[in-house]
């Protein structure tokens, strides 16, 4: 049986949490304003041209085809091993766990789910539709590139749009999303802005992916940023729907278990009563003479039945005495026998 005493590692997490306000006053969560639906349809447009100007191999594909054989990576080597490793700010793996690492620990602060559950459908949005667009469209990277001059569509591919760029875009553009206050929302925007530019200029510069790829890329992460606000009443409800579900599992887990009721004997058996422990009796202060009629008791455990209760006044004083009888006394009251006279 559970005690209220005994508290798991998960009981004193969600007492920490506990400890902590419900949801800030100050967090305003983002709507779809006026503004924002027109950045997201001017995005959307610069998405379709894009996709149209790959399509159509026009001046766009010709671009790409001449970074191709500049080789960046041969004109500046010195900045390769640096580039390297700057190009992991853009893989889904490691920049999801450090943002939910930081996201993870701002929930458990402020005691909301809001944050993780953000970043959770920002993800989801950016597999489905990078990937489906990826996966559409099948262009070739300018390493297994065929044709000198073609737009590599439709050949197996999965490089348009870019990934690294799309997700760093979306990963680091969840932080200015999410801010608190109006000036670190500014920060945070340039500062993901600056990092997405630098992983998608990195790509070109490795050499993995084509101009419009990266181009593609940024388009494709900031309509996911910017068509969030859509998904905030679903978040909200998702969000209420886990903590009162935590509440009942809680609230199930702390039920005290229910003492079985006693069984009941049978009509005629004699029932059996466990042996009360005997408690000693105080000696009385005084000795009172007792009679030999005394009346002899019963003991309490044989009797049939329940034993009654016990009065907490003392214990009634016997009568008569326990002294042996003498042939010269005399019963108490009575005239004491006369006595021969002897001479001296």
């Amino acid at each position: 049986m559970r005690t209220e005493g005994t508290l798991t590692r998960l009981d004193r997490l969600f007492a920490r949490l506990d400890r902590e306000p419900q949801r800030p006053a100050h967090i305003d969560v983002p709507r779809m304003s006026r503004h924002r639906f027109v950045l997201f349809s001017a995005t959307l447009a610069f998405y379709m041209a894009i996709v149209w100007a790959v399509v159509t191999t026009s001046w766009l594909v010709r671009l790409d085809w001449r970074i191709m054989f500049f080789r960046p990576y041969q004109q500046w080597p010195e900045f390769h091993a640096f580039l390297d490793y700057y190009v992991v700010l853009g893989q889904r793996g490691p920049t999801a766990v450090m943002v939910a690492a930081w996201l993870g620990w701002r929930s458990w602060r402020q005691h909301m789910l809001r944050p993780l559950l953000v970043l959770a459908v920002s993800l989801l949005l950016l597999n489905v539709t990078v990937g489906a667009a990826k996966i559409g469209m099948g262009r070739l990277g300018p390493h297994y590139a065929t044709v000198i001059g073609s737009n590599e569509m439709g050949l197996g591919g999965d490089i348009f749009p870019s990934g690294h760029t799309a997700n760093a875009v979306v990963t680091w553009g969840i932080l200015a999303y999410l801010a608190s206050t109006p000036t670190a929302r500014r920060w945070l925007s340039a500062l993901s802005a600056v990092t997405a530019l630098g992983v998608g200029l990195t790509t070109v510069y490795l050499g993995t992916h084509w101009l419009s790829d990266v181009l593609l890329g940024w388009a494709a992460g900031l309509l996911i940023l910017l068509a969030l606000p859509w998904f905030e009443p679903l978040i909200a409800r998702t969000e209420t729907a886990l903590f009162d579900l935590r509440d009942r599992w809680r609230a199930r887990r702390g039920r005290r278990v229910p003492v079985p009721a006693p069984a009941v004997a049978p009509v005629g058996a004699p029932e059996v009563l466990a042996p009360r422990p005997s408690v000693p009796e105080k000696a009385p202060a005084h000795r009172e003479t007792v009679g030999a009629g005394r009346a002899s008791r019963t003991s309490a455990h044989l009797v049939p039945g329940r034993h009654p209760a016990r009065p907490d006044c003392a214990p009634a004083v016997p009568a008569g005495s326990r002294r042996p009888a003498h042939s010269d006394r005399h019963a108490r009251g009575t005239a004491p026998a006369s006595r021969p006279l002897t001479g001296r």
